[in-house]
């Protein structure tokens, strides 16, 4: 899965070039609030407009649920696009996404001009992976590139089923770089690997937990999730969430980790609250020890110190999953001080999407860490040593 063929692999010129790239981006009456994934598409399309290439962008936002809906419509995206690029970004304003206006723009296009598709989710089609839709896609293009990781997971028309109709399918710059980083660090890590779990529940991260088991040297595991392990050790965790039915589990990743001689690390004491909110009475107290009617909402300090020990000699770390509620500031601590120990660290330290790519770009870490990935859920499913669709689906070399 990860020695694919690239937009450097591959002549342009003259060429219809479909890209699929992750425009999902947040948006509020109309604007955009945070543009990081237009700016991360940038050097893909760049690219591909130096060589000559016709370029057909295509994305999808939001839910629309296989109808349109004309608050979640790509128009903004176009408007900020041609700014950011520098040249106009045409949009095709169809409903059915491959429809007249979409097929009078490719029909004028001349080599460097860039069109934008509408929302591809306003086809029910898109997320069946249809045939019927998937080929209308290929009807446009010569070429196809997937530089969308965010969806990489998931086998839709615009990134898996459009390259059963196209000989040439390749993966963007962005795609390729989540390949190197997430791939390399799971199937081929410079050592000492540290792997760092956090997040709210065990069970989403239950074949994560065992796949890494058999290539990390050290697991660290914070956050919500920490609790069941606690509560699967004997220990008092008073209304801190816990999964009951993944006690076992947790023991049985515990007897893994120590089979293998794998340094599994858990939290030695916690910040705990009387009730969910940033103002509520706090205390710390030791792993186990949280009394009925409060619950766990940080890792304590002294966990914090053993967590950032624990990562000074790495020399790669991957790093998915909060420390604990770091959305409230009292409760932020654990999270920045593991995000303060990769950034002072001199590891190859990967971020892995969602939550955890949110806190360090809060706290102000994100340009100390070597990769944020653009997927959580897809990044996840790496971890897991899952087959990606949308990568599997590219040319190999």
């Amino acid at each position: 899965m990860l020695n694919k063929k690239s937009v450097d692999d591959i002549n342009v010129k003259g060429k219809k070039v479909l890209v699929r790239c992750d425009f999902n981006v947040p948006l509020q009456d109309g604007k955009i609030t945070d543009e990081n994934r237009l700016v991360a598409a940038l050097p893909t399309i760049k690219k591909l407009v130096a060589d000559g290439g016709k370029i057909i962008l295509c994305s999808h936002l939001g839910k629309p649920k296989g109808e349109p809906k004309p608050e979640l419509s790509l128009a903004p995206v176009a408007k900020r696009l041609s700014e950011l690029l520098g040249q106009e970004v045409k949009f095709a304003a169809d409903p059915e996404v491959v429809g007249p206006n979409a097929k009078a723009a490719v029909a004028e296009m001349k080599d460097g001009d860039v069109i934008l598709l509408e929302n591809t989710r306003y086809r029910a089609e898109e997320t069946k992976n249809g045939d019927e839709f998937s080929k209308e896609l290929a009807s446009l293009c010569d070429v196809f590139v997937n530089d969308a990781f965010g969806t990489a997971h998931r086998a839709h028309c615009s990134n898996v089923g459009v390259t059963k109709y196209v000989d040439t399918a390749v993966v963007g710059y962005l795609m390729q770089k989540e390949i190197d980083f997430l791939g390399n660090a799971v199937n081929n890590p410079e050592r000492p690997f540290v792997a760092i779990l956090g997040g709210a529940k065990v069970s989403s991260k239950i074949s994560v937990i065992n796949n890494l088991l058999d290539k990390v040297d050290t697991l660290i595991i914070g956050g919500g999730m920490s609790y069941t392990f606690s509560k699967a050790l004997g220990g008092h965790i008073g209304t801190s969430l816990c999964e009951d039915d993944y006690l076992q589990y947790a023991l049985d990743m515990m007897k893994k980790a120590e089979d293998k001689g794998v340094k599994l690390l858990l939290p030695v004491d916690n910040r705990i609250g009387d009730n969910f909110s940033n103002d509520c009475n706090i205390q710390v107290v030791k792993r186990g020890e949280i009394p009925d009617g409060w619950e766990g909402m940080d890792i304590g300090p002294e966990t914090e110190k053993i967590f950032a020990d624990a990562v000074k000699d790495a020399k790669t770390v991957v790093w998915n999953g909060p420390m604990g509620c770091f959305e409230m500031p009292n409760f932020a601590h654990g999270t920045e001080a593991v995000a303060k120990a990769l950034a002072d660290t001199d590891a190859t330290t990967i971020i892995g999407g969602g939550d955890s790519a949110a806190a360090v770009n809060i706290l102000g870490y994100g340009d100390k860490m070597t990769h944020i990935s653009t997927g959580g859920g897809a990044s996840l499913e790496f971890l897991e040593g899952k087959e990606l669709p949308g990568v599997a689906a590219a040319n190999d070399k």
